[in-house]
């Protein structure tokens, strides 16, 4: 469509800025501080079940200190105890509230972790629950000048969302009871595998999908709402269809115009921003759900009969056309409405992949010179902005914004996210649109090649690499377990088992020089026609 291609740069940008695969988890920090036999407890995320007169209300997540009792797995193995505040609430010195056979509140700050546990212990406290500052759970380890106990008593920290919550209750005079337990979380969730078998489909659909899925169609007003026009700037493989040549000045200008809008939203993300960014997510899902339904649609029926309507301002449309859009305007918009419930990630998939594939039909890489320049640069890019940023930034830039910190609990669209179904804590897998869009370049490209060089499955490119795409999937899923769910920059491990092993495989079969000028017997210039000034 023409709008799609009025869109497509300004959407790339905007797609490759959370490059990122992650786990949707409880955060925490400050793993530094003395070990001891008494202080080398490994962290544990708690459930804090509560209930409040005897209502039972939504759980809270904790962590666990690195000392203290652990606590049980499963919630009937352990008792449901009443809450109580230390006097002083610092539970820095010895409380004058009764603490015997409660759970002990206390509030951070003024105090190391340890002296506020030893306190607790000592008033003969079942647990102490220690509310942050923030809403960020730190981990709470021990410090230089504390004395190491031993301390046989659980300790957690909760965030201070819910802390408040526990203390506006007791000061209303009601009775708030506790439950500690620390359910354990499988070793691997059906997310991730859902989660890579839609990555790897949407690489491999949109490499497919001009060759085998999109039919022939003489009437060109089938597939979009305006008649087509030549424009500057595209280049037409053949009378249908429009595509975007990416060159190696193009490819560079690409990753530092995703830099810079990476910075801009940890900057000054806000509701409102992450909004536009709703908003252009849903256009640019319409616009690719649209392509891909009508495509779908008129390979099934291609004798279908061709009824047309004059629109204001499109001119004559295919009765088919104006009804899809009509069904994608609806479906975003429900998305839209409907994005902060337990189901809108079946929509924000949908929209994404649709979106990803259409675009991978328009933007194309003419040959591995260029796409050496593009992964290069992106590969650089992904690793600076999640583990380098933290040292200029203080904080890892690409998960704060993946995260959505500072947006008033609006989350960032430009993922594919699918629930953890069978995880006791919940929460999403992750993988950002440009750990699909930028290996879905470099693959779409050897599928071409194979294709104008007549090569089988086994014998030319395309099949490898989408195998070496889904197994630096996997990798990064690895990766991502082993850091106990720290977001992992994905193109660290897909760049060198996508464009790595194109390289290796064109130096094992002498054609490493074709594939690197294949397509430049002309200068391309910036996303422009081939030959063109």
């Amino acid at each position: 469509m023409a709008s799609l291609r009025l869109l497509a740069i300004p959407l790339l940008f905007l797609l490759v800025a959370l490059p990122l695969a992650a786990a949707d988890d409880a955060s925490d920090q400050d793993d530094s501080g003395p070990k001891s036999p008494f202080c080398n407890n490994t962290f544990q995320l708690v459930k804090v079940k509560n209930w409040v007169d005897g209502k039972e209300h939504e759980s809270l997540v904790g962590l666990t200190a690195r000392f203290g009792a652990s606590l049980p797995t499963e919630a009937h193995d352990h008792l449901r105890l009443p809450a109580v505040f230390s006097n002083p609430m610092n539970c820095c010195s010895d409380s004058s509230s009764e603490l015997s056979g409660s759970i002990a509140l206390s509030t951070r700050g003024d105090c190391s972790f340890m002296a506020k546990a030893k306190v607790a212990q000592s008033g003969d406290a079942a647990a102490l629950l220690v509310i942050n500052d923030k809403e960020d759970i730190y981990k709470m380890v021990c410090s230089e000048n504390d004395t190491i106990v031993n301390i046989t008593i659980p300790v957690v920290m909760i965030p201070k969302s819910g802390g408040d919550t526990l203390s506006k209750s007791i000061a209303d005079g009601k009775k708030v009871e506790l439950l500690l337990y620390a359910p354990t979380r499988p070793v691997v969730d059906s997310a991730v595998v859902f989660l890579w078998m839609m990555a790897v489909g949407t690489v491999v659909c949109a490499s497919l999908w001009s060759e085998y899925i999109a039919c022939e169609q003489n009437d060109e007003r089938y597939n979009e709402l305006s008649p087509k026009a030549s424009e500057a700037g595209a280049t037409k493989d053949d009378p249908e269809k429009e595509v975007l040549d990416i060159s190696a000045k193009g490819a560079v200008g690409f990753v530092i115009t995703a830099s810079t809008f990476l910075v801009l939203l940890y900057f000054f993300m806000s509701s409102w921003f992450v909004w536009v960014l709703i908003v252009l997510f849903c256009i640019g899902g319409v616009e690719g759900m649209h392509a891909c339904i009508v495509t779908l649609i008129l390979r099934g029926c291609k004798n279908s009969e061709r009824k047309t309507v004059n629109l204001p301002l499109f001119g004559e449309v295919t009765v088919l056309s104006l009804g899809v859009l009509l069904f994608c305007l609806s479906f975003a918009i429900a998305w839209a409405i409907t994005r902060k419930a337990s189901f809108s990630w079946i929509g924000q998939d949908v929209l994404g992949i649709s979106l990803m594939i259409t675009v991978l039909q328009i933007a194309r890489l003419p040959n591995i010179k260029v796409a050496s320049v593009l992964l290069c640069c992106a590969f650089v890019y992904d690793i600076f902005w999640v583990f380098i940023s933290p040292v200029i930034f203080k904080d890892s830039v690409m998960i704060a914004v993946a995260r959505g910190d500072n947006s008033g609990g609006e989350s960032i669209p430009m993922l594919l996210r699918v629930p953890r179904f069978f995880d006791p804590w919940g929460g999403y897998d992750m993988i950002g649109f440009g750990d699909i869009l930028f290996p879905g370049l470099l693959i779409s490209f050897a599928f071409r090649f194979d294709k104008t060089n007549k090569r089988g499955m086994t014998n030319g490119y395309f099949l490898w690499l989408a195998i070496g795409y889904g197994c630096g999937l996997l990798f990064t899923y690895l990766g991502l377990y082993l850091m106990n769910g720290h977001g992992q920059p994905a193109l660290l491990y897909l760049v060198p088992c996508t464009l790595g092993v194109t390289i290796i495989l064109g130096l094992m079969r002498g054609e490493l020089g074709h594939l690197w000028e294949h397509g430049t017997s002309v200068p391309i210039p910036i996303l422009g026609r081939p030959g063109e000034a």
